[in-house]
């Protein structure tokens, strides 16, 4: 099972797995990690019941069932929260599975995730998702040389059928026009998430929006609570800490990944949020 996953499950659990590229975990008892992760697998979680907040690429997201969570590989991804009620079915893609199938990227359920990494879902499509896990789930129980491609099938037909409703659910609430404001923040986060390894600074992200640096801090603080360097700072921080607790990169490779004139300068800067230098935070 993937190292870089941000839950722990039972070590009893039973498996439905093939070569390790695909697994699923039938309503599991599990925990969730207490920092963030860098994900190498995609991770569907079918809730069946019950509450979980966290988020992804510093997409925060807070969600009951039924709903359909899809943490992306690559993402750095925290679950804060999970109910004591929690419990769902999971689907685990290792990336080479996941390539194989061939999906367009620009698939409309893809695009979706980048910006709320879940999905609501009513009677009819938990029932359709259940469906596929049990058919999947039958399939690796059997001693067919054809699994493979039968998996591959039923997982191609299940994203491109879901994400067919999902056009349809994004064309609806795009006819609710959002009020400038919060499109502005919402530029914002994708400008932050696409740049905060190179660019630190409030006024870059304010020139490209064609803004001033104290009016898009205010936009944003008043928004959500949180200023603008606040954000950028938190994207830098959870990535690092993601980086220093999956993978096995030196803490200098950490500081050239993250753009650190020095190591020196990057231990300065992450013990100044955190509390710990990189390598306490790593031991601890």
């Amino acid at each position: 099972m993937t190292k870089t996953s941000p839950f722990a499950f039972d070590q009893n659990v039973r498996l439905y797995d093939y070569n390790n590229e695909f697994i699923l975990l039938d309503k599991p008892s599990v925990k969730c990690l207490t920092y963030p992760v860098k994900t190498d697998t995609t991770i569907s979680i079918i809730c069946l019941n019950g509450q979980v907040r966290g988020h992804s690429n510093m997409r925060y997201f807070d969600t009951k069932s039924p709903c359909l969570i899809i943490l992306m590989a690559d993402h750095t991804v925290m679950i804060e929260y999970l109910s004591d009620d929690f419990s769902g079915l999971f689907i685990i893609m290792s990336k080479k599975f996941t390539m194989a199938l061939n999906i367009e990227e620009h698939l409309p359920v893809f695009l979706s995730l980048h910006n709320k990494p879940f999905i609501a879902l009513n009677v009819e499509e938990l029932t359709s998702l259940k469906d596929y896990f049990k058919t999947v789930q039958r399939v690796l129980e059997t001693d067919n040389p054809y699994n493979l491609k039968i998996i591959q099938y039923f997982t191609k037909a299940y994203f491109y059928g879901f994400g067919y409703n999902v056009h349809h659910i994004e064309q609806r609430n795009g006819q609710e026009k959002k009020p400038r404001l919060e499109v502005l923040v919402e530029n914002f986060l994708n400008e932050v998430q696409n740049n905060f390894k190179e660019e630190r600074g409030i006024e870059f992200y304010a020139n490209k929006l064609c803004v001033t640096a104290k009016y898009l801090s205010k936009i944003v603080k008043n928004h959500n609570g949180l200023s603008a360097k606040q954000w950028i700072d938190d994207y830098v921080v959870c990535e690092a800490k993601a980086l220093l607790k999956s993978t096995d990169m030196t803490i200098q490779q950490i500081s050239n990944e993250l753009n650190f004139p020095s190591q020196s300068f990057f231990g300065r800067y992450f013990k100044r949020f955190v509390g710990l230098s990189p390598m306490e935070y790593r031991k601890v």
